[in-house]
């Protein structure tokens, strides 16, 4: 999945063409205008530094006060409701860019589509709305074996929603094409037609059957159809086409029930919002020891490019500890072995022992200073991890957490507890 995911974004923000700089090596300076949808998309695959490096110089919501940039093309990146829409022909009679490159999350109506040409023409900016893409990526990739559908709006697709007793066949319909536009989304952006397996007599099987004929009602067109061209390949006529199972959430409803003991399921019950963490100011802390920024909350990403939650993310939270400790020791470790080569550069006499000595240890800097930035990534890692894991262990203690999951463990596995469970539940210790 990240390896599809960013290459359609990056796309999209270079004006919907393959990234090339221009005769200068620089690329052309925008402003990104994305919904908070469009922001939980991009941020857990392209960080500041990269969106900076696809030349955007501002990343700001939609609805938010925006100040007028006359000179400067923006590229928006929002879901086709009415509220982004008005917004948008609002920027348009404002004048607020040079140019604008629209970009909907989801196909967009034709009703809608024809709101914008009418807001254009009223504000005279017909020529200044460059392109308008469907771009079809209404999911979040959090990892390269996994993507969500859930959205800023939770409850409209979760399994609350869908076995309400009281819920209607209307809301049933809605809930469903939600599902499955996502789903289509996904299969657009993979380049890819899948082999449909799914459970009889549930959800799982309607969403199949409205994805089966969406998915077949495209391949019908075959001029407009999504699954066809040069940036999707032939995924469709491929004999290792991806099989998907729908199975309903009823099958195994202990699964989401259970907590782990793992580094990624405590971080994402106590800390986590979409691979996005927001930690109070007294969990900032430093290798360096320095003090840290007066803010009240500091905010971290889990990315596929930290190479320390890749590697820890499923091990157990007191492994972690050690790892970060032990990450920690050999970070102080070669800084130590850098300032010792600084200091004993200065080295005196002219005997050939000095000479062969002082060569000998400007190598030693020299490969030193060249692997600096990459201590200073490991540096960079190890106060985040370090932040992460003193904050979960605040909240572990807090809420008797390593009590919660040893008692969860032993009424799984049938042991003997210590009190019963109604004791256990009411003793208000």
């Amino acid at each position: 999945i990240l390896h599809y995911f960013p290459v359609a974004l990056k796309r999209m923000l270079n004006f919907n063409v393959p990234p090339v700089k221009n005769s200068t090596g620089e690329p052309v300076w925008k402003v990104l205008i994305y919904d908070r949808f469009g922001q939980d998309i991009i941020s857990p695959l392209l960080s500041v530094k990269e969106l900076r490096d696809m030349g955007i110089t501002l990343h700001l919501l939609l609805h938010s006060d925006r100040d007028a940039i006359p000179d400067v093309p923006a590229v928006y990146f929002v879901m086709p409701t009415e509220e982004n829409i008005d917004r948008m022909c609002q920027d348009l009679r404002n004048q607020l860019y040079e140019s604008y490159y629209l970009n909907f999350i989801s196909a967009i109506s034709r009703s809608k589509l024809e709101d914008i040409a009418n807001a254009a023409i009223g504000a005279n900016a017909v020529t200044q709305v460059a392109k308008v893409f469907d771009q079809y990526l209404n999911f979040i990739t959090l990892e390269d074996d996994m993507f969500v559908l859930c959205n800023q709006n939770k409850e409209l697709v979760s399994y609350r929603a869908i076995n309400r007793p009281d819920i209607t066949d209307t809301e049933m319909e809605t809930i469903m094409d939600t599902i499955v536009d996502s789903l289509f989304c996904f299969f657009v952006t993979l380049g890819a037609i899948p082999i449909i397996r799914c459970s009889r007599g549930t959800a799982a099987e309607m969403v199949a059957v409205k994805l089966d004929k969406k998915l077949r009602e495209n391949l019908r067109d075959a001029r407009n159809s999504l699954f066809t061209g040069d940036t999707l390949g032939a995924g469709q006529f491929s004999f290792q086409r991806p099989l998907l199972v729908l199975v309903d959430r009823n099958i195994d409803l202990a699964t989401p029930l259970h907590h782990t003991w793992t580094y990624q399921a405590l971080v994402h019950d106590v800390l986590v919002r979409i691979n996005l963490i927001l930690l109070p100011k007294l969990f900032f802390h430093s290798v360096s020891g320095a003090r840290p920024k007066k803010k009240n909350k500091k905010s971290y990403d889990l990315t596929a490019s930290d190479k320390f939650w890749q590697k820890h993310k499923g091990s157990p939270f007191p492994e972690v500890a050690e790892s970060v400790q032990q990450e920690l020791e050999s970070y102080r470790a070669q800084e130590d072995e850098v300032k010792r080569l600084k200091s004993i550069m200065g080295i005196e006499g002219e005997d050939e022992g000095a000479i062969s000595m002082l060569s000998d240890n400007t190598a030693k800097l020299t490969s030193a200073v060249s692997s600096l930035p990459e201590l200073l990534e490991k540096k960079r890692l190890i106060d985040l991890h370090t932040n992460v894991a003193t904050a979960v262990l605040e909240h572990i203690k807090s809420r008797k957490l390593d009590v919660y999951f040893e008692y969860e463990e032993k009424i799984m596995s049938k042991s003997t507890l210590d009190k019963s469970l109604l004791d256990m539940i009411s003793d208000p210790d």
